[in-house]
């Protein structure tokens, strides 16, 4: 089974402007794609980046500067088995997380994000496509109904969470021990709680 994790290393987490600058959102992102791909390797599987531009990281990296949508099913339509697409912002995620996904039965597994986004897929089912546009979710299900194939979802708290709001910050803050948790901490990233909501905000 192939494993791609595909990247954004050209202007990743726009969405967090509000607290990083392009060049921190930089390291955030890479931090947590090193948490993904540790994370995979865990699992006894060798995690494979799919990147928009070239980037330093301990997994090969094939560079594909199309709409990532487009890049997927161009891996999916070269192979000639299984593949799992695990997105680079899963911080939460687990080996154990992971290991759910790769042993549930279906020629196509899903694991929804919150928000209608799509997080994890192994599509063992050579005539599967994604399309991660709109709430993605809904499309791969009836992708899957399409083309004929049996379609499995994990329910999967530490692998819904994708980072991309600041309010997805707090969940790495409580639950993350890899390295985005300890490169928030080393930015000032820390919860508030002042207002009854907890948020995360930079104490410096």
């Amino acid at each position: 089974m192939d494993v791609v994790v595909p990247f954004d290393a050209r202007d990743p987490k726009t969405r967090l402007s509000a607290l990083f600058d392009a060049d921190e959102r930089q390291q955030f992102a890479r931090a947590m794609l090193g948490d993904v791909c540790g994370t995979v390797r865990a699992t006894g599987h060798d995690p494979w980046v799919l990147a928009t531009d070239a980037v330093d990281v301990d997994a090969p990296v094939t560079v594909d500067d199309r709409p990532l949508t487009d890049a997927v099913n161009a891996v999916l339509a070269d192979s000639d088995g299984s593949v799992a697409v695990v997105m680079a912002d899963l911080a939460l995620a687990t080996p154990e997380a992971l290991g759910r996904v790769f042993d549930a039965d279906g020629d196509v597994v899903l694991v929804p994000g919150r928000g209608g986004g799509t997080n994890v897929i192994l599509a063992r089912d050579a005539d599967f496509r994604v399309d991660y546009h709109g709430a993605s979710i809904r499309d791969h299900r009836e992708r899957a109904r399409a083309v004929g194939a049996d379609a499995t979802e994990v329910d999967s708290f530490r692998l819904s969470t994708d980072v991309d709001e600041p309010a997805d910050l707090v969940e790495v803050l409580l639950h993350g021990d890899g390295r985005a948790a300890e490169w928030l901490d080393e930015h000032s990233v820390a919860l508030d709680t002042d207002d009854g909501r907890v948020t995360a905000r930079r104490t410096r």
